[in-house]
């Protein structure tokens, strides 16, 4: 029978930890659980460790755009606590429910990733407690490197194989005056390829290029600008004017904006730029829906089966880029490779040697078994 520790504090997490390695249990930690199925299935789990009560934001220093929050904050809750004083911390929640935790252990981001980056840009410290209840920090306002590693760029995206984040520390944003969205259809590769193209080479600074293209018929290509309200504007109607006589301007999120596109098997997939019109093209050779960041080389797919795999991996490794199996039906997982290539494997496992030397945290679930 799994077992289950409800902690409230970073050291309380320590004890948790602490006792489960001196009875040799393996753990897994969870935040509101809407990213569980993410990644391959631990190969043992003896002791489940819910963060969803560390749920408060800690600090925030207004006057320094800084926040402090724990792992298991809602990030639209942190998103409501910041915005009191006109502020944001850009990093959207791209599956409802999501925690700061599981955000930075699955390093996800939104359309934004674009002209602001991605958690690993956002992140500016973080308070971790490895399998053995050992605290370690770096960043914010405590500086304590692990091993000379920059601990919190590690975290981001392992999948909660190292360490359980316990606390976050993050660089906000001033909330814009004004955000418009330019959109207009698409009914092939080829066109969404070059529009991206041209508005993301443009002078007109979009936040985000956004692509959404069904398996067969006509999609959407969106873009974001924000800022000051005399700019914008000024901007949405250049970008408009790019787009063609088909583009609408609206102050309405389009549907399905920052969401990942829906089906049995989800992939993520990126690749340069360059790439976009191959890469939408063999998704729609496939069957498969793409939507996702154009102007960024990121986009998400879903589809039925994992039949499109290898066409897709080939055409984005062409790219620059990579496939992940996000998500999947178990048998599906068990048949691929749900990671792809990885070349700094070897590096990567001694990385989780040197955190988890007996593979207790959340084992099998990363990237070659780690």
């Amino acid at each position: 029978m799994v077992e289950e520790a409800h902690p409230t504090s970073t050291a309380e997490v320590a004890d948790v930890l602490r006792d489960a390695t001196s009875r040799g249990l393996t753990v897994v930690a969870r935040g509101r659980g809407t990213k569980q199925g993410w990644g391959m299935p631990p190969t043992s789990v003896d002791l489940v460790v819910d963060l969803s009560g560390l749920d408060r934001v800690l600090d925030h220093q207004a006057g320094d755009l800084i926040v402090d929050t724990q792992a298991g904050a809602l990030l639209s809750e942190v998103q409501d606590v910041v915005g009191k004083e006109r502020q944001r911390l850009v990093l959207e929640e791209t599956v409802p429910g999501t925690t700061v935790g599981g955000a930075l252990a699955t390093n996800t981001s939104g359309p934004q990733r674009m002209l602001f980056g991605t958690a690993r840009d956002l992140l500016i410290g973080v308070t971790v407690v490895r399998a053995d209840g050992v605290v370690a920090k770096a960043g914010g306002r405590v500086v304590k490197n692990v091993a000379g590693y920059d601990l919190g760029k590690l975290m981001i995206g392992s999948y909660g194989t190292l360490a359980v984040i316990t606390e976050a520390v993050f660089r906000l944003h001033p909330l814009p005056d004004l955000e418009r969205w330019v959109v207009t259809p698409v009914d092939d590769p080829g066109r969404a390829h070059d529009l991206a193209q041209a508005v993301v080479h443009s002078q007109a600074v979009p936040w985000a290029v956004e692509v959404d293209l069904p398996a067969s018929g006509p999609g959407t290509l969106g873009v974001l600008l924000g800022g000051r309200s005399e700019g914008v504007a000024d901007r949405a109607e250049t970008v408009r004017r790019l787009l063609g006589d088909a583009a609408e301007v609206t102050d309405t999120t389009p549907p399905g904006w920052a969401a990942h596109p829906a089906g049995p098997v989800l992939l993520k997939l990126t690749f340069a730029l360059s790439g976009l019109r191959d890469v939408l093209a063999t998704a729609r050779d496939a069957g498969v829906h793409v939507r996702g960041s154009a102007g960024a080389g990121v986009v998400h797919a879903a589809a039925d089966d994992a039949g499109a795999l290898d066409a897709l991996r080939a055409v984005c490794a062409r790219h620059g880029g990579s496939v992940v199996v996000v998500d999947a039906p178990p048998d599906v997982k068990q048949a691929v490779d749900v990671w792809g290539p990885v070349p700094a494997l070897d590096l990567m496992r001694r990385v989780k040697d040197q955190f988890d030397p007996d593979h207790r945290l959340a084992p099998g679930r990363f990237v070659g078994g780690i």
